[in-house]
């Protein structure tokens, strides 16, 4: 939400529910960026940003940080009584879509300090950040609106992957859902008129391996690998016949992993065989660090995406 207004004080009003972690709101006040802790849950409360603002315009972004370990209603801003609303600045004309794990929701981004070491521990998401993800950064670097909509853990295949609510599911689950997880209320499905990308980031493979209780999956196994890819084409096949113009960049990330998973992303994209389908590789992908990315491998991704989808061309932006 972006906000221009006048007036010396400026608070919003949101109705919090905690899944888990420890929940912060995020925003940008006048390019300055800070954050607000949320102490309070499953009531509507008043978070105050600013109360001492100088005379003029000014311009507030809020933001959610992380990914569905919480979610919240938005209710509005309050403003001094006599401030005065401006108009709203026009939406970016370029769209994107990112359908991602942790590292695309931007977790643990913001251990300083941590750069290519493991994550600290017991963090509980304080330094989450999706702002700082290398998917809503290239955004910003390419003046795109992003629909982020990256799950930490997430893997294709159900029953794989880290994510639990409370079943393990994946994409193949999630990737079509409003809500998809039972906490959230009623599983509702995405109506995907609403949000039309022209580039779609397709980001998963990362946490696949693992299926809670059993050995690692084998992609190196032909049978696994048959349903793992046939999984992963359905899910993209069904996007862009859903954007019939978009153009889709297949990824992971600079996290380390087997590079198994990317050969099997490799034939998928040859198999797809479409002038839509893109694959890119990161010049550290699945080398870079035992952790989730910090801030500066946020922008290091992100500098290299920025520059390959400049390299397409301003094609991949038409109507």
């Amino acid at each position: 939400m972006t906000l221009r207004f006048t007036g010396k004080s400026i608070a919003v009003i949101v109705k919090n529910h905690r899944l888990y972690n420890i929940m912060d709101i995020g925003y940008i006040l006048d390019g300055a960026e800070g954050k607000l802790r949320i102490q309070e849950n499953d009531r509507e409360i008043l978070l105050e940003i600013a109360d001492e603002l100088p005379e003029g315009a000014h311009t507030l972004t809020v933001f959610k940080r992380q990914d569905a370990t919480h979610f919240y209603a938005f209710f509005g801003a309050v403003v001094d009584k006599d401030a005065e609303i401006l108009p709203a600045l026009p939406k970016p004309v370029r769209r994107m879509e990112c359908f991602g794990d942790s590292v695309s929701a931007g977790a643990v981004c913001e251990a300083h300090g941590y750069e290519g070491q493991i994550d600290p521990e017991n963090h509980e998401g304080v330094f989450d950040n999706a702002w700082r993800s290398y998917a809503m950064i290239t955004a910003r670097n390419l003046g795109a609106e992003l629909h982020n909509t990256a799950q930490g853990g997430i893997a294709i295949l159900d029953g794989t992957g880290y994510y639990h609510a409370p079943e393990y599911i994946g994409m193949e689950t999630a990737y079509d859902k409003l809500c998809y997880f039972p906490e959230g209320g009623k599983i509702t499905a995405w109506d995907f008129s609403r949000f039309t990308p022209h580039v779609v980031i397709f980001a998963v493979g990362q946490n696949d391996p693992h299926k809670e209780g059993f050995p690692d999956n084998n992609i190196a196994e032909p049978a696994y690998r048959h349903k793992w890819k046939s999984a992963y084409k359905r899910i993209v096949a069904d996007l862009m016949q859903k954007y019939p113009k978009a153009h889709f960049v297949l990824i992971t990330t600079v996290l380390m992993h087997d590079a198994e998973w990317d050969r099997a992303i490799d034939e998928i994209h040859a198999e797809l065989n479409d002038t839509r389908v893109h694959r890119f590789v990161f010049t550290r992908n699945g080398a870079a660090t035992h952790g989730h990315p910090r801030i500066s491998e946020q922008y290091e991704m992100a500098e290299e995406l920025t520059a390959y989808l400049s390299l397409l061309g301003d094609g991949i932006w038409e109507e």
